[in-house]
């Protein structure tokens, strides 16, 4: 263990940071320097995002603080897309049928793996923060 992770156990110990900013700081430690080179191209490919990530950050009038924090592995997406191509298609239209019903407006003939590509190549440099009239509720979503 380096002497800069140990810091970051230590902030993270004493409550001056929360476990999210000492996972990102870690992360950001352990990745190779600026400066260095991977052989064979895999620094291009170290920078592809690894996990979806959700967060909400709100406070509940009964329960106090609540804080939700999902990190989804892309492959997992990546498979789940090509598993519901092999859907056949009249399943496919109950299922888009009993998602409207419940008020989701997704049509799942449209996703296909090469459109999941292209969403996650954008997804790489974003970050998304969902704001609303409540200034206690805070949504993120972005790729890492």
């Amino acid at each position: 263990m380096t002497e800069n992770i140990r810091l970051v156990l230590d902030m993270l110990a004493t409550g001056k940071i929360t476990t999210e900013e000492a996972d990102r700081l870690i992360d950001a430690l352990r990745e190779p320097r600026a400066g260095a080179s991977a052989p064979n191209g895999a620094d291009a490919q170290s920078k592809k995002p690894r996990f979806l990530r959700v967060m909400v950050d709100t406070v509940d009038a009964k329960e106090g603080p609540i804080k939700v924090n999902v990190r989804v592995p892309i492959m997992l997406l990546r498979a789940g897309v090509r598993l519901a191509s092999l859907i056949p298609v009249r399943a496919q239209e109950r299922v888009n049928e009993a998602l409207r019903e419940q008020g989701i407006d997704v049509d799942i003939t449209k996703i296909k793996p090469e459109n999941l590509n292209e969403l996650i190549d954008e997804l790489r440099d974003l970050s998304v923060d969902v704001g609303n009239q409540r200034e206690d509720l805070k949504i993120k979503v972005f790729t890492e």
